[in-house]
């Protein structure tokens, strides 16, 4: 059964999604040099999620982004960890970061280094963990309902 406010939601929710998934990848870049970085825009993705499972039925979003939110975190943990001890096999402490300036077309010089790979487990680590939480909780209130 819909509502009337579905429609408005739905239709809002499909700019809003955009826009806070290109605030999370603001946040997630900018890190580096100011605030945000992967915990930041981990939790910003999750909230995408979020509005997204609000706005729609678990399953109807499962269907359509088949994530499973476990194996997520644990990429995201091996992307994070792998980071620190790939510098122990090169002769460096643990976590001993790397960069270097690279010229990327239309970009100009740009500084890549192995720090964005860590922020990418963080953020992956994140939106795992909360989105396995949200959805564990969503999954018993449902169950909770059809008593």
């Amino acid at each position: 059964m819909m509502r009337i406010n579905d429609v408005i939601l739905r239709t809002v929710a499909r700019f809003i999604v955009f826009i806070i998934l290109t605030l999370a990848i603001y946040l997630f870049f900018a890190g580096h040099y100011s605030p945000g970085g992967g915990f930041i825009g981990g939790l910003v993705i999750a909230s995408a999620f979020v509005l997204l499972y609000v706005t729609y039925d678990i399953e109807k979003v499962k269907a359509g982004i088949p994530i499973d939110f476990k194996v997520l975190a644990a990429i995201g943990v091996f992307l994070a960890v792998g980071t620190g001890f790939s510098s122990v096999l090169f002769g460096h402490d643990f976590l001993t970061q790397v960069a270097k300036d690279f010229h990327i077309p239309f970009l100009g010089e740009k500084e890549l280094g192995t720090v964005m790979i860590f922020e990418l487990g963080v953020a992956l680590t994140v939106v795992g963990v909360v989105m396995t939480i949200i959805v564990s909780i969503a999954e018993g209130t449902e169950d909770e309902w059809k008593r």
